[in-house]
């Protein structure tokens, strides 16, 4: 399928022009791939395929599953700037993400878990500021 057909998959009945124009306003880069093949784009092109058409929906909650794993360090900022968008927006994100300090930049709360269980429950700050920010997340303060 092209970026234009899965943009459109998305869409209400009727509303395909305003899926396209949503996708192409929340990443660019695809107005200029619309009739190409979404396999035979960039990882981090398909990742932001991946991430238009769940916008197109107007959704109220986004999951992001290690969005930026693997993306070039230009395709992780066009990545955290979109979720900073949606979540100015109004949407809740529950976002997964090797780079916390993004993530918690974007985040109100932040939940950490290991083996399935939670070992931290509170506010991003609250997170950064704690012993479990370093001994967990292997990040030093």
């Amino acid at each position: 399928m092209t970026v234009k057909e899965n943009l459109e998959l998305q869409a209400k009945p009727g509303e395909q022009s305003i899926a396209i124009e949503k996708g192409i306003a929340a990443f660019p880069i695809l107005g200029e791939r619309l009739m190409q093949r979404a396999g035979t784009m960039s990882g981090g092109q398909q990742q932001m395929l991946s991430m238009a058409r769940a916008y197109t929906q107007n959704p109220r909650v986004i999951l992001v599953d290690e969005g930026s794993l693997g993306l070039a360090p230009i395709v992780v900022d066009e990545i955290f700037s979109f979720l900073a968008g949606v979540a100015a927006a109004g949407a809740a994100l529950l976002i997964v993400d090797q780079f916390v300090a993004r993530a918690l930049a974007l985040a109100t709360s932040a939940y950490v878990m290991t083996r399935g269980e939670i070992v931290f429950a509170g506010t991003s700050a609250e997170l950064q500021r704690s012993d479990v920010f370093e001994r967990y997340l292997g990040t030093h303060k």
